[in-house]
């Protein structure tokens, strides 16, 4: 099965998200938005893991927790397709418990929704 999720790549459309629509939680900032010359049949995501949360195997388990969060919000959630997301995490992520973090993260994508 091929993934719905397509992270963004240039450092414009990073810019372009950080001025748009912000959504702040314990765990992560979510900033969506619009962005032009888009694929409206993929969710353009990205997900930042700060320098200052640890070491590269901490910030790599926050991302694969995050996108494995998304892929279950993808088939759960009815997600707008149209908006790009970018998530940051926060450092709080790595020592609570992975259903938590699902729950109140879906709780924000549907308020985004």
């Amino acid at each position: 099965m091929k993934s719905k999720i397509l992270a963004l790549s240039k450092n414009e459309e990073f810019k372009n998200l950080i001025n748009q629509k912000k959504i702040n939680n314990k765990y992560t900032t979510i900033f969506f938005g619009k962005l032009p010359n888009k694929n409206k049949n993929r969710l353009n995501i990205s997900f930042v893991a700060k320098k200052k949360i640890g070491n590269a195997v901490k910030r790599n388990k926050i991302k694969r927790r995050l996108r494995n969060i998304m892929n279950d919000a993808v088939k759960e959630i009815s997600l707008k397709f149209n908006y790009s997301y970018l998530v940051i995490a926060k450092p709080t992520m790595l020592n609570n418990n992975y259903t938590n973090i699902k729950e109140t993260l879906f709780r924000d994508l549907e308020r985004i929704n």
